[in-house]
């Protein structure tokens, strides 16, 4: 499965199988994460065989079920942590999609177990990802057109056209689809809408549309 279908077929999932991660996926996880870490300074972390997180009465409400692995999504507090997190958060989603996991973003379903993963003095856990072998593979969202969330003027070339298509892929928060992408010459503006996560959700666009548009075709 290529990066592309990955983003098709990647849809929420909340009910997982009683199913450890195959010891490979989980190294190509960590793999993943560490070079992510790498490259943003963030302190991305995976938990496996944790149940307590999800075992909680904001979690059945949530109607989550099975959940014992999950990605902590930590970093240094800072006007840029909700974006990061969503733009390296969704480039691992989408790997573990390849990896055949499912997975599902998670901002307040859970409780939080310290002892599960480290925060150190000066940073936050922002969200976490749930993830593993899921009991389906989930629905796919209901999608805005195209003009609904961009701009452009005149005729849109193509690499733009596909960029905003798969930013319509990527999950946001209550589904709201708050962003809006507009085009001047090659430059691309992202901007978040108001609302839950609006900046985590414009992390998670600006990924999608780089791997539509292709990153060599533009500048943010």
């Amino acid at each position: 499965m290529d990066i592309m279908e990955a983003m098709r077929e990647r849809h929420a999932v909340r009910s997982y199988k009683n199913k450890p991660l195959d010891l490979e996926v989980q190294e190509k996880l960590e793999q993943c994460i560490e070079e992510c870490n790498r490259e943003s300074g963030l302190h991305i972390q995976l938990v496996t065989n944790e149940p307590q997180a999800f075992d909680s009465m904001m979690a059945h409400y949530g109607k989550f079920s099975g959940v014992t692995n999950y990605i902590a999504m930590v970093g240094k507090k800072g006007p840029m942590l909700e974006e990061l997190c969503g733009y390296y958060g969704e480039k691992i989603v989408l790997y573990a999609q390849q990896l055949g996991l499912n997975t599902c973003w998670v901002a307040m379903s859970y409780k939080k177990i310290s002892t599960a993963y480290t925060v150190d003095a000066g940073e936050k856990l922002e969200v976490v990802i749930a993830l593993g072998y899921g009991e389906t593979n989930g629905v796919a969202h209901k999608s805005k057109e195209p003009a609904a969330v961009s701009s452009v003027t005149g005729t849109a070339p193509e690499w733009f056209q596909k960029g905003v298509e798969a930013a319509l892929l990527a999950p946001t928060a209550m589904n709201q689809q708050k962003f809006h992408l507009s085009l001047d010459g090659n430059r691309v503006s992202a901007k978040a809408g108001v609302g839950f996560y609006s900046k985590l959700d414009l992390g998670i666009v600006k990924y999608h549309f780089e791997l539509g548009a292709g990153k060599e075709n533009f500048s943010w």
